[in-house]
């Protein structure tokens, strides 16, 4: 679970959304985590995924990062376009 936190951008590397980043919107355990991409995977149902099917550079997105912690409302088109240049 190195380098992984809430805000971090992660790759998924198996199951149908192999392929595509997305962003930690929390950490379950040490095994899982809920992810979501503001597109397929929208905030208000994040994925459950496991640690092991995501790897990450440790890049972040910071604004999104301190909502996420604060509890502040995050909107799907602000997930996307921060996304964006990712999935491109």
């Amino acid at each position: 679970m190195e380098g992984i936190e809430v805000g971090t951008i992660v790759y998924s590397i198996k199951g149908r959304d192999s392929g595509r980043f997305f962003i930690v919107v929390e950490i379950v355990d040490d095994k899982y985590i809920k992810i979501a991409d503001g597109e397929l995977r929208r905030i208000e149902k994040p994925k459950l995924k496991q640690i092991k099917h995501v790897k990450t550079d440790g890049s972040s997105i910071p604004k999104l990062a301190v909502k996420l912690r604060e509890g502040a409302k995050i909107f799907n088109a602000e997930i996307r376009s921060s996304l964006r240049s990712f999935n491109a």
